[in-house]
């Protein structure tokens, strides 16, 4: 059965996107990029909210034709559009791009997916990661924290009764000073 990754990249401070839903401050470099279409590559769907996947489909169908597109964004590029794809949402009907539109998170549903799918699920998309975590779907977290402290923006979780136990399986450092948390749930969740 494939597990749920959360991967989601952070600031310092704790926050994925700065006030003004700028992302501009993370800091993907060749290195990172590679890394991230590995993990990519491996998965089995990506998992998204509607927000995410505009965000993604606004680019990635056609990245290869922007002149600043290197090799590795070409890379995943092709990776997005051929993975299955599923967007949550309650306002879209229909998406392109081997994408299924789901209106609802509906738990025996997602563990459905987990059983049925190939590899392993990319969560991603900070409001549909808060309900996954409230349901306790979740089974890992990826978290890239980015050298830098924005002082104000949306932090990735938001405030909860519900206490996740996780242990940490592995860091890695990145050359250009992102590190990698990656921690597995470790089965006991604790609501307030």
């Amino acid at each position: 059965m494939g597990k749920i990754i959360l991967t989601m990249s952070v600031s310092l401070d704790g926050y994925f996107e700065g006030p003004n839903r700028e992302i501009d401050w993370h800091q993907v470099d060749e290195e990172l990029h590679r890394h991230f279409n590995e993990h990519a590559a491996a998965m089995g769907a990506f998992l998204s909210g509607r927000v995410t996947h505009e965000l993604m489909a606004d680019f990635w169908p056609t990245a290869e034709s922007d002149p600043s597109c290197t090799g590795v964004m070409a890379e995943f590029a092709a990776i997005w559009r051929e993975m299955p794809k599923f967007v949550f949402s309650r306002t879209l009907t229909h998406a392109d791009w081997n994408t299924t539109v789901l209106h609802e998170v509906d738990v025996d549903e997602i563990r459905a997916m987990r059983g049925r799918l190939d590899g392993d699920l990319a969560l991603g998309g900070a409001d549909l990661a808060d309900t996954f975590r409230r349901l306790d779907l979740i089974d890992e977290y990826w978290i890239y924290i980015h050298p830098v402290v924005l002082g104000r923006g949306r932090p990735l979780f938001r405030p909860s009764d519900t206490t996740t136990a996780l242990e940490l399986v592995g860091t890695r450092t990145f050359g250009n000073g992102v590190v990698l948390l990656h921690h597995r749930r470790s089965g006991s969740t604790v609501r307030g």
